[in-house]
């Protein structure tokens, strides 16, 4: 993990945005870094912005001041897998090299590696419909990878799921970012979640949003196996979640 280079910068960045009722301050002098290899999770209440920063990061939108580095090669990920039910598992993998005009025998490849790596090798020809949730979550995650970004962008991609599929996709997820070797920022409202699935949680407030705090997570899995699960049952899991709750709780 580099400290040298960064994927991604924010230096005292605002934003607002203007609504019927007149003006709307959404981030109020945000400031973090993400490096390469490092999976990042904002958490925070509802509306306080954490997709805000995902839409600067990827430029949908600009900031108002301050100044924002970040990579042009990054995949985004929304809440709904968005999977198109007429194409087949495969057809919606490979949308985006479509899309781009640049699919070829070398990308075909590493799509199908990427299927049958990650469980999905018997469902290539399978539409959406046949698939459970968080098949369907996996499918839109190799979507976004096989653009080989250099950067994840998560918006909250496991809330639309009940929760035993969402802790079985937590650790799908980790696993398939960790192993493919990507930096992740992940946006979620659940403190649980982003402590297991992070190296590093940033904590937002509500809006006008700053920074409560920054957490480095260090968990001793005691020779289990690295994955949100087992995150869950560490000794410090408590301690961070204490502590991140009184950053939000303090917020009320």
């Amino acid at each position: 993990m580099s400290i040298l280079n960064p994927i991604v910068k924010f230096e005292n960045v605002y934003k607002h945005f203007f609504n019927k009722d007149g003006r709307l301050d959404v981030l109020n002098n945000i400031s973090f870094e993400v490096q390469n290899n490092e999976i990042v999770t904002l958490v925070g209440p509802s509306g306080a912005g954490k997709s805000t920063i995902l839409n600067l990061i990827s430029g949908l939108i600009s900031q108002d001041s301050g100044f924002i580095q970040t990579t042009k090669q990054f995949g985004y990920m929304f809440q709904k897998d968005n999977l198109f039910p007429w194409r087949t598992v495969y057809k919606n993998v490979v949308l985006g090299l479509e899309i781009k005009g640049k699919i070829n025998a070398e990308d075909k490849k590493y799509v199908l590696s990427l299927l049958n790596k990650y469980g999905l090798k018997d469902f290539i020809d399978a539409y959406p419909s046949t698939l459970s949730g968080g098949m369907r979550q996996r499918v839109a995650l190799i979507r976004t990878l096989a653009l080989k970004p250099n950067l994840l962008l998560l918006d909250e991609p496991f809330s639309a799921l009940d929760y035993i599929t969402r802790l079985n996709l937590e650790d799908d997820v980790n696993n398939i970012i960790r192993k493919e070797q990507k930096s992740a920022i992940i946006v979620t409202h659940d403190i649980s979640e982003a402590i297991s699935l992070s190296d590093r949680v940033i904590v937002i407030s509500k809006r006008p949003s700053k920074i409560l705090g920054n957490y480095q997570i260090k968990l001793n899995f005691e020779g289990k196996e690295h994955t949100p699960t087992n995150a869950r049952t560490t000794k410090e899991f408590q301690v961070y979640f204490d502590k991140i709750y009184k950053d939000l709780s303090h917020e009320e």
